[in-house]
């Protein structure tokens, strides 16, 4: 999206936050050595989530259950945390919610990221969303980028379907744009050249995805269809 957009001339800055921090909480900022790169590469830095916003008092990938920082690899997950007076004080008349979204002093986003050495976040997924299959994690968000790459897919949303051997598998749900006539082989083959094999989706279903009125794809429709709906909180 970033790419395509920046070709048609659009200059984006990226923030992200959430209600709960009053976003945006953090920003993508960017460096003028930036400019000197190709547009792929200025896409794939400017995709990510970034630094602390100057509002926020600080921005960090921790480990949830130790409450350590993750090395700053860009490959260790953790779960992005926030401290600060633009947080909010709690939800209404949900203590036992609010003492679970701020245990250990961080608010908790419940997005799954890693840090990269020069302290840029980047979000993997949401805890929810992330697929365990054969004891390996499968971030949804880094199959969807690969099926938005594909010219036939207009949206795309992965899910976890259960699976007798592996536990979970990645099942994709795919739009296609208008007349398209793209195949689960192609869409698979496609995915084969981008993916580790055992991140590959090894189901795929078309049709119109639901979505909310905002166009927000509605992944807690998708988990009922593919089954594991039971498994994952909505």
């Amino acid at each position: 999206m970033i790419e395509g957009m920046e070709a048609m001339g659009f200059d984006i800055t990226h923030v992200y936050g959430l209600t709960e921090v009053y976003g945006p909480a953090t920003v993508c900022a960017r460096h003028d050595a930036w400019d000197e790169l190709d547009i792929g590469e200025r896409a794939r830095l400017n995709a990510r989530q970034g630094v602390r916003y100057h509002l926020q008092r600080s921005a960090a990938v921790l480990d949830p259950e130790t409450m350590k920082p993750v090395p700053h690899d860009g490959e260790t997950m953790g779960e992005i945390m926030f401290q600060g007076n633009i947080a909010m004080k709690g939800y209404l008349k949900n203590p036992a919610a609010t003492e679970e979204a701020f245990r250990g002093g961080w608010f908790h986003s419940g997005d799954l990221a890693v840090q990269y050495p020069d302290g840029y976040i980047k979000i993997k997924d949401r805890s929810k969303d992330i697929i365990i299959s054969g004891g390996e994690n499968i971030s949804s968000i880094e199959v969807e980028d690969v099926l938005y790459r594909h010219p036939d897919v207009l949206a795309a949303a992965v899910v976890a379907k259960p699976d007798a051997k592996w536990g979970e598998t990645p099942c994709a749900f795919v739009e296609l744009k208008a007349g398209a006539m793209t195949t689960e082989q192609d869409i698979v083959a496609h995915c084969k050249k981008h993916l580790a094999g055992y991140k590959v989706p090894r189901a795929v279903v078309f049709g119109d995805l639901p979505k909310t009125s905002t166009g927000k794809i509605q992944k807690f429709e998708l988990r009922k269809q593919a089954g594991s709906a039971s498994a994952i909180d909505a």
